[in-house]
């Protein structure tokens, strides 16, 4: 009965010390980057993580959370130290992505962005605020149409346009009315954020290219077409960094999915077997 309670009282404590020993590695890593670079570092990373004891995954997205802890961070750092955000996110909440961007673009010291692997949605918005975007050879971006009630706004317009208004419903003629004014406030917010770095003329029409809804909401816009699309970008990220986001892990599965040798096949003998 003795080991029974022992190895209780260790199961739940257990997933508590790991999380505790990964946040001394990352703050550990996030500093070693600052001196390197000599800037303030803040990581923006939404993954899967098993956060209680039983292992269930957190959905993580961008919150109002987020945008006033970066916010509280911009407050408390010199306005001339530059600053790095690691950013990989799927996305979130306008008003919190918003938020985030415009506190950035109000800033008098460098922004850089570091996009590892990728940043969708409200994540490419926070991007359009950064001085400098710098991509992984593989990381994406993504379109920034709003999503009303999980249908893209400019699909939303597109059903008015295509039926009759005696055939359609309500509820989707209230839904294209919002569809409507979040493209135009999105679109417009965009444009103040790149005509930082760009003029008038190219900041809209990068802005309307990302809202339009040409592409699907998921559409991945790699670094070779962000950077023909005219989106200050450049490739090169720190190793430090990805350091970083394997101290970031997806929760544990019975059966992993992507297995390797964990040495690179260049290090390895030709005679090993």
């Amino acid at each position: 009965m003795n080991f029974f309670w022992i190895f209780f009282v260790f199961s739940m404590l257990q997933p508590l010390v790991a999380q505790r020993v990964l946040e001394m590695q990352r703050l550990g890593l996030i500093r070693e980057l600052e001196k390197k670079r000599g800037s303030r570092v803040v990581t923006l990373i939404h993954r899967q993580e098993s956060m209680s004891i039983l292992g269930f995954p957190l959905m993580r997205y961008i919150d109002i959370n987020d945008s006033e802890k970066i916010i509280k961070l911009i407050r408390n750092t010199p306005d001339e130290m530059p600053l790095d955000i690691i950013l990989h996110t799927p996305g979130g909440l306008v008003l919190a992505a918003s938020q985030i961007a415009l506190a950035l673009k109000r800033r008098k010291g460098k922004v850089t962005v570091f996009v590892p692997y990728y940043a969708m949605s409200g994540g490419t918005f926070i991007a359009l605020a950064a001085d400098e975007i710098i991509m992984g050879e593989h990381a994406v971006l993504g379109p920034i149409d709003p999503q009303l009630e999980g249908c893209a706004a400019p699909s939303i317009l597109a059903v008015m346009k295509r039926k009759e208004i005696n055939d359609i419903d309500d509820k989707t003629i209230i839904l294209a009315d919002m569809a409507d004014k979040a493209i135009r406030q999105v679109h417009q917010l965009a444009v103040v954020l790149l005509s930082e770095h760009l003029d008038g003329a190219k900041a809209d029409e990068i802005a309307r290219t990302l809202v339009s809804g040409q592409w699907t909401h998921d559409y991945p816009i790699s670094y070779e077409n962000a950077e023909h699309m005219g989106l200050l970008v450049t490739a090169q990220v720190p190793e430090e960094v990805y350091d970083l986001m394997n101290l970031f892990p997806q929760p544990a599965q019975k059966q992993s999915t992507v297995e390797y040798f964990p040495l690179p096949l260049k290090k390895r003998s030709s005679a090993a077997l």
